[in-house]
């Protein structure tokens, strides 16, 4: 059983409300304005606060307010707290409602690897609904409109974003089986500059990366067509129409099924991977837990 939680050494709970929203604007104006209050009624609770605590919370000047040290520790506290007040009181408002999760991915992503397992996910929250937005730009993440973003990243995201990682970077060339007609199955790698080479302008330099990572240094756009999106060339490639450069994930069931074949075993791993991507004070809301913990499971069975 919990222990006694001493309510009468919490700080008054209406200068915590003032205090977020002054730290996170810095500017009681400002933060008099988001809650509809005076600005001497915000530097009231401030200082109420400060004197509870015993500690400056904001250094003041005649420019305006910046948080010390001590303040910057306490307002990352305060907004944590305030924000799984805030998602968990919602999942309860909303408990046997329908709650929308906002997912953004990569186009291909969407279309190659996350559709096919969005009805596992329907069964298991029947109650969230999901609304899926594709993009082209396989490293953005639309924070302020998407609660949760799968993509790709080669460094480290912002301090601010809590990344969950779920496969690396790996580029493979894929094509149609006919392509290789005649050819035994696999070929020289630098045999495929012979063929239709298919380029995602993009991320263009895809191909170079795969072929620099056998020491071959050729030039790869003479004998290529550019689109724009990885799933057009893997379909352009299912339709014998040339080789794709691709990472892994986004080709296993058609390698599986047969419809694509590779034709050179060689992997090339580009920097950094792939990840489950939110702003830091949404990881524990409900609805993201929920999507995070089953695409993680879900991958491990599937």
């Amino acid at each position: 059983m919990a222990g006694q939680i001493d309510l009468k050494k919490l700080p008054p709970l209406k200068a915590l409300k003032g205090f977020e929203v002054a730290a996170r604007l810095l500017s009681f104006r400002g933060a008099a304005g988001e809650l509809n209050l005076t600005h001497t009624a915000i530097s009231h609770q401030i200082k109420v606060l400060e004197e509870d605590l015993n500690v400056e919370l904001f250094q003041r000047d005649g420019r305006g307010v910046k948080l010390t040290t001590e303040g910057q520790q306490f307002y990352l506290v305060v907004r944590s707290i305030l924000e799984q007040l805030v998602y968990s009181s919602e999942a309860l408002r909303c408990s046997g409602q329908s709650q929308k999760l906002r997912v953004q991915a990569f186009v291909t992503l969407s279309i190659r690897w996350l559709a096919r397992r969005m009805s596992r996910f329907r069964a298991a929250y029947p109650d969230l609904d999901v609304q899926i937005t594709s993009s082209i730009l396989d490293g953005t993440f639309d924070e302020i409109n998407e609660d949760v973003g799968i993509i790709y990243s080669p460094v480290p995201v912002a301090k601010h974003l809590h990344w969950i990682p779920i496969f690396g970077a790996e580029l493979i060339p894929v094509c149609s089986p006919e392509l290789l007609e005649g050819k035994g199955g696999h070929i020289p790698a630098e045999e495929l500059l012979t063929l239709p080479l298919l380029k995602v302008y993009t991320a263009d330099d895809h191909w170079e990366e795969w072929f620099q990572s056998l020491g071959i240094f050729a030039e790869v756009s003479r004998n290529s067509i550019a689109v724009d999106t990885v799933a057009i060339a893997l379909e352009m490639a299912l339709d014998g129409e040339g080789v794709a450069m691709v990472n892994g994930p986004f080709a296993d069931n058609d390698l599986k099924a047969g419809r694509l074949v590779r034709p050179v075993d060689h992997v090339a791993k580009a920097p950094g991977g792939w990840g489950i991507v939110c702003r830091q004070e949404l990881k524990d809301a409900p609805h993201i837990r929920a999507f995070t913990s089953w695409l993680l499971d879900d991958m491990a069975t599937y």
